[in-house]
């Protein structure tokens, strides 16, 4: 034993060909393989009201013991292999905890982002059937039960009610942990709502495992490394970096709140070297005063989800410091030399979704790294193939640009209850990711856009992602934030292209259409038709623009009385 929980390398290699591992049952395999097992490895963090902060550290024992009154619970109430349970907790360690113990009993955790609307919520519960919903609060959906009695699940119940539930005469089923096979379901993770009603993604237990089995010896776990996870622990981003720091024993702070005012004082606290999350979180780190003090070990920025914007990385690589060849020093075993530190991070902008499995391309920044806009990098190497392709599926030359197609074994056996869906995404054999990208001719992949959120103008398409790049990093003494939507132009039949931004503090607005439209015609890319200011994006549940709802706020503008 020591007083790291880091597997040793020998554990974790053996984890990248260990038969049956999965989603449903990747704790039970680090519990039985790690030898340190007994020691903190996921903390929780509070505050008093000074604002002082307080970490408390849970070992792989500790979660199973929690996991099993929770499965304990579920098992009383009735809950079966197969039965579909909503989550709808409060984002960070607890709704992760609901997930092991549900498919620890073969059972299937919809997991559910708190922030979700309510008559959505409503939709989706439904679509999906579930048995049951554990929430933080039940008054708004027992009351609009009553409204309705033959939609309500079988119980509505607290999750304070499971935290305090007396398990001392509750019993687990005779097989227990569950045996998944591999096509078992073992979660669904709902879309983020951007372009209309969440979608409900499968996450296989094999597929979900599948493409992340060299992270075991190539994902930064030296005895000094230590996570902070500020994704959404209810989204397959979040439950992807918890199931790998579960298998190597890396120790990382869940985070339920990605706000600055919040994260930063953790930061401080746990000193991390790694951070992962989605843009939202660097945003607010790479505006006004840069977070020395809590990036002072930083030596890696983990971003997936939307891809983020360049003048956001640019800002964040010049805090915390790396290891001189950072990537070698993945490979190399626990306690060995790294190498002098080097000023400066790295950041890691990954390219994924809950149907891709896993970030799949991961552009790589770091203070020396030339800008290039757009840029994702290679396809990883659990992609059998990308491609960018026509709307027949064909390949397209490199330079043009098309739809982003993937074939791999770590994406989604498709959405719950909906194969019409599912079949729409799939063509010649690839997985359509709804990306615009191209490739260029030493195989890096440029993300463009979304296909939902192309501009269709009089003069031909215009990429709302670049655009935005050029705003945010060239106009950085005024433009904070922007997104870039296309609304009915003037003559009524095509769109044209506006930016919708938020002000860095204090900066002035006059001007900033001009401005931009230098910055836009330098870097050869369409003008804006009119800026539009505001305090705040309207967000989705995941924290995404909903570009959607900004089309719509905007959609009259040049044909208002």
């Amino acid at each position: 034993m020591t007083d790291s929980p880091i597997a040793p390398l020998s554990v974790r290699e053996q984890f990248m060909t260990e038969p049956g591992l999965g989603a449903g049952n990747f704790l039970d395999h680090a519990v039985r393989l790690n030898p340190n097992r007994a020691v903190p490895m996921i903390y929780t963090h509070s505050a008093d009201p000074r604002g002082r902060v307080t970490l408390r550290g849970h070992s792989l024992l500790d979660l199973v013991a929690l996991r099993d009154r929770y499965a304990r619970w579920y098992r009383a109430n009735g809950v079966r292999p197969g039965d579909p349970v909503g989550i709808v907790v409060a984002e960070g360690l607890e709704p992760l905890i609901h997930y092991l113990a549900l498919t620890a009993l073969g059972a299937i955790p919809a997991m559910i982002n708190d922030a979700m609307r309510l008559d959505v919520l409503l939709r989706y519960l439904e679509h999906v059937g579930v048995v049951g919903v554990v929430a933080d609060d039940t008054t708004r959906l027992a009351s609009a039960y009553r409204a309705a009695p033959a939609r309500r699940p079988r119980f509505l119940a607290l999750a304070a009610e499971i935290q305090a539930f007396d398990d001392s005469a509750a019993e687990l089923p005779g097989e227990y942990p569950y045996r998944h096979e591999p096509d078992d379901v073992c979660a669904l993770i709902h879309s983020s709502g951007t372009t209309g009603t969440p979608k409900s993604t499968i996450l296989g237990h094999r597929s979900f495992w599948d493409g992340k089995q060299p992270r075991m010896t190539r994902f930064p776990a030296q005895p000094y490394d230590r996570l902070m996870s500020l994704m959404p622990h209810t989204h397959a981003g979040g439950l992807s970096y918890f199931l790998t720091a579960v298998l190597l024993g890396l120790p990382t702070v869940v985070m339920g709140d990605w706000r600055r005012s919040v994260v930063e004082p953790v930061m401080e606290a746990f000193q991390p070297t790694m951070l992962a999350s989605f843009p939202r979180t660097f945003v607010e780190l790479a505006t006004g005063e840069l977070p020395v003090r809590g990036a002072a070990k930083v030596h890696s920025w983990f971003n997936t989800g939307d891809s983020a914007h360049y003048g956001h990385i640019r800002r964040l690589v010049t805090l915390g410091e790396r290891p001189a060849g950072l990537v070698a020093a993945w490979l190399l075993p626990p306690g060995a030399d790294a190498g002098a530190p080097l000023p400066g991070s790295q950041f890691v902008d990954g390219l994924g979704s809950s149907e891709m499995g896993m970030a799949l391309f991961g552009g790589l920044t770091t203070p020396e790294t030339p800008r290039n806009d757009r840029c994702v990098g290679k396809a990883q190497e659990a992609v059998i193939k990308a491609a960018v392709l026509d709307e027949n599926g064909d390949e397209v030359p490199d330079g043009t640009v098309g739809l982003l197609g993937v074939i791999t074994p770590s994406r989604t056996p498709g959405y719950w209850k909906n194969p019409r869906l599912t079949a729409s995404f799939e063509l010649n054999g690839f997985w359509l990711t709804g990306d615009v990208a191209r490739r260029d001719s030493d195989g890096n992949f440029y993300h463009l856009d979304r296909t939902v959120d192309v501009i269709d103008t009089a003069d031909g398409p215009v990429y709302s992602l670049p655009v935005e790049e050029v705003l945010i990093a060239d106009c950085a003494d005024v433009v904070l934030d922007c997104a870039v939507i296309g609304v009915p132009g003037p003559d009524g039949h095509a769109q044209v292209p506006i930016a919708v931004v938020q002000l860095q503090a204090g900066a002035p607005s006059d001007g900033l259409l001009e401005k931009a439209g230098k910055e836009l015609a330098a870097a050869g890319l369409a003008p804006l038709a009119a800026v539009e200011i505001v305090r705040d994006f309207p967000l989705g549940p995941t924290g995404k623009v909903l570009k959607r709802e900004l089309r719509t706020r905007y959609a009259g503008m040049f044909h208002r009385a």
